[in-house]
């Protein structure tokens, strides 16, 4: 990675929608994994009993409205949209309606992945980080800000890749439901102001290629664009 790389992850900071600097120190995201069934199913994977949870560590957050840059020597970098929410407050072992008011921020998140990574570290029984968690693994949007998230609220969100449709997802068809999910996390790993969480892709996962043209849309609320380069 060259020097100027370095500094692009280095220098991310939370931003609101209209360009802001938010005040939350940059912490750790808590992902999660498949919570949409037409994703399970594009992966030939099994539903999972309880929340399928992994992290990316601070460093691997860059803005995702900077050139996106993806390693090109580890096989192909699949696109994995998702819903992303700002934590605002600590919480520790929180009920749902706790939940709701810890919320600060609303927005985007990529979870860049290293499929043929991720497939091999499966097949040998071992944790995903390299796949995963990778510098610049977590491009993420502006956050939409808001002072509490409610259980009636849904989010439709789409990812374009070269003005073609490949992600089309509604947060309504979460297998475990936003709130349910923070608080699910709570109860394992305190959250933090500044930490995020990405709260799962549905289907349409696939290669990107340097050059693509990528455009993310928070339907009614964010479109970010821009173009894949190489790490």
């Amino acid at each position: 990675m060259s020097v100027s790389q370095s500094t692009h992850i280095a220098s991310y900071q939370h931003t609101d929608e209209h360009g802001q600097a938010i005040r939350l120190p940059l912490g750790k995201v808590v992902c999660v994994g498949r919570n949409y069934m037409d994703h399970i199913q594009e992966m030939s994977n099994e539903v999972s009993d309880t929340p399928l949870l992994f992290m990316k560590p601070s460093t691997a957050l860059v803005d995702m409205r900077e050139l996106l840059a993806i390693p090109t020597n580890h096989g192909p970098c699949h696109n994995e949209l998702e819903v992303a929410l700002l934590i605002g407050t600590k919480m520790t072992k929180v009920d749902s309606e706790q939940a709701s008011k810890g919320v600060c921020g609303i927005g985007l998140g990529l979870d860049l992945t290293l499929r043929d990574e991720q497939q091999r570290l499966k097949q040998l029984g071992q944790p995903w980080e390299r796949a995963k968690a990778f510098d610049g693994s977590c491009p993420l949007s502006p956050f939409v800000m808001n002072n509490s998230l409610s259980k009636q609220k849904y989010f439709t969100f789409q990812l374009h890749i070269n003005e073609r449709l490949v992600q089309n997802g509604n947060t309504a068809l979460m297998l475990t439901p936003m709130l349910q999910l923070i608080a699910e996390i709570s109860h394992f790993f305190t959250l933090l102001p500044g930490d995020v969480i990405l709260t799962g892709t549905p289907k349409g996962v696939g290669p990107m290629h340097v050059d693509d043209k990528i455009t993310a849309v928070l339907e009614g609320h964010l479109s970010i664009s821009t173009r894949v380069i190489s790490q």
